[in-house]
C-alpha cells in the first residue's frame, strides 16, 4: 500500500472525522490524559489491521501484557494477530540468563531501549505499530534536544519500512513540550471533561493532519463495551437532499386553519408554553397524523417516563405502543446526565437515514440544554440539527417549557429565531376557571390565523374553540372582557 492512501482506524465514526483514517506509512500522535481512551483506540487500530490481514505490534513501556489483555477481554476482544512486546519492569533486569524480555525502561539507557524496540520490529515486521508511551522515552532522554532527535530517529526508521505508527502520549511529564507535534504527520487529541453531575464527557479533536482536509472542531465520543465510538460533529451542509415542500395536515380542521393549512414538510415547529399546557400531547397529534398517513415518526423524550407518556397518550385516543409495535414510531428515552449532544445527533440521524423518519419530536429543549455545557453551544448544536432535518425533508417539533404559569414568562434559551413556526400555549382565567389558549406567533412560509383560540385536551383529543375576540390580555393570563360574553368550551365532566 502506497503512502497517501488511508488505513482504517477501527473506531466507529473516527474514519469519517479523519476523512478516511490514518495515512499509510506515517507517524501519528495520539495524546490525552490517563483514562481518555488512548489504549482502547490503539488496540482497535491494531485489531482492524489484523482483520485486514496486516500484522500489528503493540510496544508498551508503561502497561504490562496482562493489563493489555485484560483490557481487551473487557471489550470482548481476542488479541489474535496482534503481537505485544513489553518493556515494563519485572523483579530482575538485565539478567540474560533468565531469557526475559521484560525490562525496567527507566533503568536503561535510551539507546538500549531504542535497540530493543527495533529488534522487536525486525523480528515481527508489522504493518501497524503502537508505541505506548512517549512519557517514558521523554524521561529517559532527560532533555528536549535529545528527545527530539530520538523521536526523529524513530519516525525515519518506521517510515523507511512502510509502517503506520501510533505514538501514545499520556501528558504526565511536560504538557508544554510540543516536540512530537511538529514531527508527527497528524495529531489526535483526546479530552475528558468532568461535570458537577452526571457521567464524564469525552471529546476528541484533530489538531494537525498534513495534506488532508479533516473535520475540525470537537467531536464527542464514548467508551463502551466493544470499544470507542466517535460521533462526528454534524455539518448540515453536507446532507442536502431534494424533496417537495407541501403543507401537512394535523387531522384537526380547526388547528389546520389556525396554522394556515398545516405545517410545511421540511420545516421546524417550536411549541412554547408553561408546564402542563399540553406541549407534549400537541406534538403527539402531529405524530399520530403522520403515522396515519403511513409515515414513520421518531420521538426523543427527555423529561417524562415513557410508560407515563404512553398512558397519557392513550387517554387522548393515541395508541403509541401500537405504533411502536408496527414499526411506525421510534421512541427513545434520553438521559441528559448521560448522553452527549453528539450522541443525540447520531441517534436522530439514524432514525432519519435508517428508519426513514419524516416527523421528529424532541421533548423538550429544556432537557437538551441540561446535556450542554454552555447555552451558546446549545444554540449552535440545535441550529445544525434543525438545518440537517429540514434538508432531509423531516418535519421537526421542539417543545420548550417556559418559567412561570401566568404573566410575563421566560424561556431558558431563546431559539424562536431558529424555528420556522412558533406555537404559543398559555393559561388564562375566565368565568372562574383556568383555561388554555393557543396562538401562532410566527410562520415563515405562508399566512396563518392571528387569532387566539381556547383549546381543551380530553379523551377525544385536542379540541379548539372559537377565537377569543371578546377578551383583551389573554396572553397575560388575566384577560379583561371588552365585548359580549364569549362562548367558551364547556367542561366535559
Amino acid at each position: 500500500m502506497a503512502g497517501g492512501e488511508a488505513v482504517g482506524t477501527g473506531v466507529a465514526g473516527l474514519d469519517d472525522i479523519m476523512t478516511g483514517g490514518f495515512e499509510n506509512g506515517r507517524v501519528f500522535l495520539l495524546e490525552g490524559h490517563p483514562g481518555t481512551g488512548k489504549t482502547t483506540i490503539a488496540l482497535q487500530f491494531l485489531l482492524a489491521g489484523a482483520e485486514a490481514g496486516e500484522t500489528g505490534l503493540y510496544i508498551t513501556l508503561s502497561e504490562t501484557e496482562d493489563e493489555l489483555r485484560a483490557s481487551a477481554r473487557s471489550h470482548g476482544w481476542s488479541l489474535e494477530g496482534v503481537d505485544l512486546y513489553e518493556l515494563a519492569p519485572p523483579e530482575s533486569i538485565l539478567d540474560e540468563g533468565q531469557q526475559q524480555s521484560l525490562l525496567y525502561s527507566s533503568d536503561l539507557e535510551l539507546g538500549e531501549t531504542t535497540r530493543r524496540i527495533f529488534e522487536a520490529f525486525e523480528r515481527i515486521a508489522p504493518r501497524r505499530v503502537v508505541l505506548d508511551s512517549l512519557s517514558e522515552i521523554r524521561l529517559l532522554a532527560q532533555g528536549s534536544l535529545r528527545y527530539r532527535r530520538q523521536i526523529l530517529a524513530l519516525k525515519h526508521y518506521f517510515a523507511g519500512r512502510g509502517a503506520t505508527v501510533l505514538l501514545l502520549d499520556d501528558l504526565t511529564t511536560d504538557h508544554a513540550d510540543k516536540t512530537v507535534h511538529s514531527i508527527a504527520h497528524g495529531v489526535l487529541m483526546l479530552e475528558e471533561l468532568s461535570r458537577d453531575y452526571g457521567a464524564e464527557r469525552r471529546r476528541l479533536r484533530i489538531t494537525k493532519y498534513r495534506g488532508r482536509k479533516y473535520r475540525g472542531g470537537y467531536h464527542d465520543f464514548v467508551i463502551e463495551t466493544g470499544g470507542v465510538h466517535a460521533f462526528p460533529r454534524l455539518i448540515a451542509a453536507e446532507h442536502e437532499t431534494g424533496f417537495e415542500r407541501h403543507p401537512i395536515s394535523t387531522a384537526i380542521p380547526a388547528l389546520d386553519a389556525l396554522l394556515g393549512g398545516g405545517v410545511d414538510r421540511g420545516s421546524s415547529v417550536l411549541i412554547l408554553g408553561p408546564a402542563g399546557t399540553g406541549k407534549s400531547l400537541l406534538a403527539l397529534t402531529f405524530v399520530a397524523a403522520a403515522v396515519a398517513k403511513g409515515e414513520t415518526a421518531a420521538m426523543f423524550v427527555f423529561d417524562e417516563e415513557l410508560d407515563l407518556l404512553i398512558n397519557r397518550a392513550r387517554g387522548l385516543g393515541i395508541d403509541m405502543q401500537a405504533m411502536v409495535d408496527a414499526g411506525m414510531l421510534v421512541i427513545e428515552q434520553v438521559d441528559a446526565a448521560q448522553l452527549s449532544p453528539g450522541e443525540l445527533s447520531e441517534r436522530v440521524r439514524r432514525s432519519v437515514e435508517q428508519r426513514n423518519a419524516q416527523t421528529v419530536v424532541i421533548d423538550s429543549l429544556n432537557g437538551y440544554q441540561t446535556a450542554m455545557p454552555q447555552e451558546n453551544a446549545l444554540v449552535l448544536h440545535m441550529h445544525e440539527l434543525l438545518q440537517y432535518l429540514n434538508r432531509q425533508g423531516a418535519t421537526t417539533f421542539l417543545t420548550v417549557a417556559q418559567h412561570g404559569l401566568f404573566g410575563d414568562m421566560k424561556s431558558p434559551v431563546d431559539v424562536t429565531y431558529l424555528a420556522d413556526t412558533v406555537i404559543l400555549l398559555r393559561y388564562f382565567e375566565a368565568q372562574g376557571r383556568v383555561r388554555r389558549a393557543i396562538s401562532i406567533v410566527k410562520k415563515r412560509t405562508g399566512s396563518h390565523e392571528d387569532t387566539i383560540r381556547e383549546y381543551r385536551i380530553g379523551s377525544e383529543g385536542i379540541i379548539l374553540g372559537e377565537p377569543l375576540t371578546a377578551f383583551q390580555g389573554v396572553l397575560r393570563g388575566v384577560p379583561a372582557l371588552v365585548g359580549d360574553v364569549p362562548k367558551l368550551l364547556e367542561d366535559p365532566r
